[in-house]
């Protein structure tokens, strides 16, 4: 097979579609190459809300890692099945949530789990909890770096609510966790220096409890994007998820990052409705629709023009609809993986242009059993 064709599956004729296809070497060759940027497994803890699967972490902590990031309560008790080490809830947990996060520990008792707070009224419910079952909770201040999404603003206020956590008995102040998903510059140089600046607001936190007698022992600090910059700081973990997949929008804004495309859509049209018009069966449903157009870069069609698209079906404009026929096979890069991802209850794997077996995405629901 050609080099520039290594998606494609030799034989298509039992192959659904939309079907979402994974190659399991490529992921390999993405956590080698994510475990060399790092320099060391030490600081890296790999987000898997790109995936939600048991095999990719298990791939993953074949090569040492056991420190590992997650977005619900259902990724993390799937890396509690999996027996990871270190486990961080990378979302403060609210209402029912904060009792299942301390399920989570009583179920895993082998593996730790960590989560975040950014204000006094969680701290003081999770605190209680932790009282009521005589135990500790692990938690990190979560920092607004700029995203404007999650956190507290790194000021008096951030000292005096680290103070409280290293202050009350059954809480483990663990450190700070500050996330700079709004920086996504494709020039690395720009990139850097909004990192840096962004980062110094953190760094400057951590000298301000300091001064009070307080260590900070961990910082986990970005994501994707940022993961080459935070890669190069003392005692910073990294938290790269999109990386073990990649997609057709991180290749783009972010060549500098050597990554492969290791999933891909196979789709088929399913109806020529008028000239220069082709349809495919991928809607809403099947790929990521909360970007503007195009949803998906299609090998073979990169001149056409997405132009609609609902619950199953994606309209193309193309002047080549008259080369394909209905029933043609295509492949196609997700622009945004992660929640793609998530449509699909399993996905086929690939090897040497044949389909090798399938893997569920286990923690795609809320819940799995806590």
């Amino acid at each position: 097979m050609k080099k520039d064709f290594w998606y494609k599956v030799a034989d298509t004729s039992n192959l659904n579609s939309p079907s979402l296809l994974v190659y399991p070497e490529r992921i390999e060759e993405n956590i080698r190459t994510m475990v060399s940027i790092a320099g060391s497994v030490s600081n890296l803890r790999p987000h898997i809300k790109t995936h939600k699967m048991v095999e990719i972490v298990q791939m993953q902590q074949r090569h040492g890692i056991q420190k590992f990031k997650c977005a619900t309560i259902a990724e993390a008790e799937l890396l509690g099945q999996c027996g990871a080490q270190d486990i961080l809830l990378a979302i403060q947990p609210v209402g029912a949530n904060i009792k299942r996060f301390f399920n989570l520990t009583d179920t895993f008792p082998n593996s730790h789990f960590s989560t975040l707070v950014d204000n006094q009224t969680t701290l003081s419910q999770i605190a209680e909890i932790a009282i009521e079952k005589n135990t500790v909770a692990s938690l990190y201040l979560d920092l607004n770096s700029g995203m404007n999404r999650t956190g507290c603003i790194p000021d008096e206020k951030a000292v005096a609510l680290y103070r409280a956590m290293e202050n009350n008995q059954n809480i483990a102040a663990r450190g700070f966790h500050a996330y700079d998903g709004h920086i996504h510059t494709s020039d690395l140089k720009e990139r850097t220096e909004a990192c840096d600046s962004a980062f110094q607001k953190v760094l400057n936190l951590k000298g301000a409890i300091k001064k009070e007698g307080i260590t900070v022992p961990d910082i986990i600090a970005g994501g994707s994007p940022s993961f080459p910059i935070h890669a190069k700081r003392k005692s910073v973990d990294t938290s790269p998820g999109t990386t073990l997949l990649w997609d057709a929008r991180y290749s783009k804004l972010f060549p500098d990052m050597p990554f492969l495309h290791a999933a891909v859509l196979f789709i088929r049209i399913i109806s020529k409705p008028a000239e220069n018009i082709i349809c495919f069966d991928l809607g809403h449903k099947s790929v990521a629709p909360e970007m503007s157009f195009p949803r998906v870069q299609i090998f073979g069609l990169e001149d056409s023009e997405q132009i609609g698209q609902s619950e199953e079906h994606l309209v193309v404009k193309t002047q080549r609809a008259n080369e394909f026929n209905v029933g043609d096979g295509f492949y196609a890069l997700p622009i945004h993986i992660c929640p793609t991802v998530a449509k699909y209850e399993e996905v086929l794997t690939v090897s040497d242009q044949a389909i090798t077996g399938s893997w569920r995405v286990a923690a795609r629901n809320q819940k799995i059993t806590i």
